[in-house]
């Protein structure tokens, strides 16, 4: 296959960014290649906002043609959680042909090497960062979130997350060196002498199970950790949010062509309505690695069935807040009201349960009591709420029928503190958006346990009364454990409670953020720096992004012979 991009020029174009990530994972602090803001593109070949807006326009009602083998029929049915019908169309796979034609490419995959798949993976997030405005829409118009964060979450945020998969890929691979040359003396006899090659070989083809709510974001880590490593990788969207997984299989097929490798190294495998093809590709022995987000039952079923792959899922928690004391009170309502309130409350990170002493908080305010607490939380989403248009850009859209259901139902298991309204979105009439509710709890009673030890996904929290800080903390442990967490927060200036809830997610292996006040919320992390999850409770087997999540994904296999 003739390379359009030769290696060299793609390390010329590309090294300089692969330095600056394994430099940003070593030290944690903050860096990005790729801007936040819309105003930062449109430039250097990148689409603007209009021009991106006009692609994904351009979309609607089209067949995207792959290219990929074993096309044995055209299917779709997105409808935007906004109300538009996408209407674009996709190839359906023959497993029997596109899993062969997937190895096939492998061989020389793996022979480019992990400096060289690097820069290849690099290239294809580049080319889909030109395009974040088109993707923005993409993403928008598949998981219901709000433009701006659809942008930022489905765009840079998710390349960032790409791209650190990337940089660990690259560490691990290239911990063992190419050649060693090995001296044993033998005292007064000849010494033994071997040399010796070591080779990072792919496990095989790897799966990537999408999500509806985070269709990049979620897929990227997997999808990059796997190509980066040597492996094929196929890519399974969820059928709600096909067209950003799509679309970047087409770049990654693009991009590997122009350099000289077999584009059907990353496919895709999109399904008639109702087929549910996960569970058929999930064990088929050519799958050696599966990545997947989405609900705890079917994770469950990959880790339990999946037995000839390397899974790594991502599924559900119950995130829960310690409310203890704080130093700025008016800091920490802002703060959750903010956190429970963006996209709906439709993320793996969300906050659910608030536990609050029912005799009340020291404050810098004065103690407030579990009431106020709670009302003033209340106040605060309806003043951060209270304008529709500010709402609409926060909330986004409820992105399923049965996200809506949870929440109606909510206000049956408890006093409302907060009711949900209904908010209209001028500019798309067919979407359903909703405030959270917040419901209060007596911790101590059993029909009470049965809704907060429960995920509710979506915008739904419970501020459960509890009798002190220490059973705020052994409910917190014992939330963990058994139901998993992807998130923890806690507002205490106390030492000792800082100490005791610090203890138990170091135990429980849970990622704490303490005394949020200002502009960074529990429900957000920051890829080079965060972690996102653990990998040490059921709520998730891996975290993205360490060294754990990229090193099973191949083997070093040595070749030695005497010198």
């Amino acid at each position: 296959m003739t390379a359009a991009l030769s290696a060299h020029e793609l390390i010329a174009r590309h090294r300089s960014t692969l330095d600056q990530a394994l430099e940003a994972i070593r030290t944690r602090a903050y860096w990005s290649p790729h801007p936040e803001h819309p105003k930062a593109y449109g430039e250097h070949g990148s689409l603007d906002a209009a021009a991106g807006k006009a692609a994904f326009d351009a979309l609607l009602g089209t067949r995207l043609d792959l290219g990929q083998p074993g096309t044995d029929d055209w299917v779709g049915g997105e409808t935007s959680p906004y109300g538009v019908d996408l209407g674009v169309t996709y190839p359906h796979a023959d497993l029997g042909v596109l899993l062969p034609a997937m190895k096939a490419g492998q061989r020389a995959w793996r022979n480019a090497g992990a400096e060289q798949r690097a820069v290849v993976c690099l290239e294809i997030l580049k080319r889909v960062s030109d395009r974040t405005h088109e993707f923005a829409h993409a993403v928008m118009h598949t998981s219901g979130q709000a433009f701006m964060m659809a942008f930022q979450a489905g765009g840079p945020h998710a390349q960032d997350r790409g791209l650190e998969a990337v940089a660990y890929a690259y560490v691990e691979q290239v911990r063992t060196p190419d050649n060693a040359e090995w001296t044993k003396p033998q005292g007064k006899r000849d010494p033994l002498a071997m040399t010796k090659q070591f080779t990072p070989v792919p496990r095989g083809i790897a799966l990537v199970i999408g999500c509806n709510t985070f269709p990049t974001w979620n897929g990227y880590p997997g999808l990059f950790a796997s190509l980066a490593t040597g492996n094929a990788v196929l890519v399974k969207p969820h059928p709600r949010a096909v067209l950003p997984l799509a679309l970047t299989v087409q770049v990654a097929r693009e991009v590997l062509a122009e350099a000289g490798y077999d584009p059907n190294l990353m496919a895709l495998a999109a399904e008639r309505p109702g087929e549910g093809i996960a569970k058929t590709l999930a064990t088929r022995p050519e799958i050696r690695i599966i990545d997947y987000t989405g609900s705890t039952e079917f994770g469950d079923w990959l880790e339990a069935n999946a037995r000839q792959a390397q899974v790594y899922t991502e599924k559900a928690g119950v995130n829960t807040v310690v409310v203890h004391s704080t130093a700025d009170y008016k800091g920490m309502l802002s703060n959750l009201a903010f956190s429970l309130s963006l996209y709906s409350g439709q993320m793996c990170t969300t906050p659910q349960n608030l536990l609050v002493p029912r005799e009340g908080i020291s404050t810098d305010q004065g103690p407030k009591s579990y009431d106020e607490v709670v009302a003033d939380l209340a106040k605060s989403v309806d003043g951060l709420l209270g304008d529709d248009a500010r709402a609409n850009a926060l909330l986004g859209a409820i992105v399923t029928p049965d996200v809506k259901a949870r929440l109606d139902s909510a206000a049956g298991l408890g006093e409302v503190a907060l009711a949900s309204r209904e908010i209209t979105n001028p500019d798309f009439p067919g979407a359903v958006v909703r405030t959270p509710v917040i419901v209060k709890l007596d911790g101590a009673k059993p029909d009470a346990e049965a809704a907060y030890m429960s995920e509710c996904f979506g915008p739904v929290s419970f501020a459960v009364a509890v009798d002190s800080a220490s059973d705020a903390v052994e409910l917190l442990r014992r939330t963990v454990r058994e139901k998993g967490a992807m998130t923890v927060g806690a507002y205490t200036t106390d030492p000792e409670v800082e100490q005791d809830v610090r203890e138990a997610c170091l135990e429980e292996a849970a990622q704490l953020s303490l005394n949020l006040t200002g502009g960074v919320y529990v429900n957000q992390t920051a890829a080079f720096s965060d972690f996102h999850g653990s990998g040490g409770n059921p709520a998730a087997s891996a975290a993205l992004c360490d060294g754990a999540f990229v090193a099973n994904r191949f083997r070093v296999v040595e070749v030695r012979r005497e010198a």
